[in-house]
């Protein structure tokens, strides 16, 4: 496909770590998957809740990452939670080693997501927030909702 923009939808996204964590960067990497896996997460099956990346020997590896069996898979069907490779060009798995090494940054997987027909990871560098940040982040979205919901009321009663 020669087009440059390809169709992007999202399967899930990780929306505690956007709770428990400062994302700096985000890097987009495919995933090595087998057949049935595949076909789990296009049944949306997939939960990244507890989920982490982390290089080891020159690779980057996705853990924790929650896959569910195909429903229709035999006795071949995968290993839900399984260690997948992380497929990221050597330049990117090199400043993905840097960063973590630095002091209270980890990775972690934000979103999951169709590119054309692959399967890509977004990954994030991120810092974890303290719980004050945590309380400031509720009560600003609290209050965003309660204006979003006072101008919708507003502009009813006129």
């Amino acid at each position: 496909m020669t087009d440059k923009t390809q169709a992007v939808k999202v399967i899930t996204t990780n929306r505690e770590a956007y709770h428990n964590y400062h994302i700096l960067e985000t890097y987009e990497a495919g995933i090595q998957l087998v057949g049935t896996e595949v076909k789990s997460i296009r049944d949306g099956r997939v939960n990244l809740k507890d989920a982490y990346a982390l290089v080891r020997d020159g690779q980057a590896w996705l853990l924790n990452a929650h896959i569910s069996h195909y429903s229709h898979g035999n006795r071949q069907n995968h290993d839900p939670v399984r260690d997948r490779r992380l497929l990221l060009r050597k330049r990117e798995i090199l400043r993905l080693q840097s960063k973590i090494q630095e002091k209270g940054l980890t990775i972690v997987p934000t979103k999951f997501y169709f590119k054309g027909n692959l399967i890509k990871c977004e990954l994030g560098i991120a810092r974890g927030k303290k719980l004050y940040d945590k309380r400031e982040t509720e009560a600003r979205k609290t209050q965003e909702r309660e204006a979003r919901a006072a101008l919708k009321t507003r502009m009813r009663n006129e």
